[in-house]
């Protein structure tokens, strides 16, 4: 009897602490999710003309966040994509969500992912939006570098036209 009255009276103080509180806070179960079982975790060669990488970081939390895609070079289309992330559960939920959702994608149509799209998707509340906001400009900075390989190593082929001429 004691010990029921024991945790009813914990669970009475945890309640009205909670309450005083703000309420209890948890994460959406698709953080959970994301968090503990990532989509996508890895890496591919960087030096691959077919790999762009975007590095981001956030140094008010720390979180950095490295996302890869390999494109398809005939078709623009992004076939794999892969991250690795330091950070908190919000950031690799944020990250591995972003990898689903280029899979399969072309290059155009990914840039247009907004980081408010992420993190509606998560019900990431408002002190984990850079989270979100990570994953965006990850994903644009892997398809800028994607771009930049192509763009060199186009002006490279260029060159050695020249040179054969």
């Amino acid at each position: 009897m004691l010990r029921q009255a024991g945790i009813s009276i914990t669970s009475a103080a945890r309640a009205a602490h909670a309450s005083a509180m703000g309420g209890v806070r948890a994460y959406h179960e698709r953080v959970v999710d994301h968090y503990n079982n990532p989509r996508n975790v890895g890496s591919f060669d960087k030096n691959d003309p077919d790999v762009g990488t975007g590095l981001v970081g956030a140094p008010a939390c720390g979180d950095v966040m490295k996302l890869q895609i390999k494109v398809d070079s005939e078709t623009g289309k992004i076939v794999d994509s892969c991250f690795k992330t330091f950070g908190c559960g919000s950031a690799i939920a944020s990250s591995s969500v972003a990898t689903e959702w280029i899979k399969g994608k072309p290059m155009e149509e990914v840039v247009s992912i907004k980081n408010s799209d992420i993190a509606k998707h998560l019900s990431l509340p408002p002190v984990k939006l850079h989270c979100s906001m990570l994953a965006e400009d990850a994903i644009k900075a892997a398809v800028k570098d994607y771009e930049a390989k192509r763009a060199k190593n186009t002006d490279v082929k260029q060159e050695e036209k020249v040179a054969e001429a």
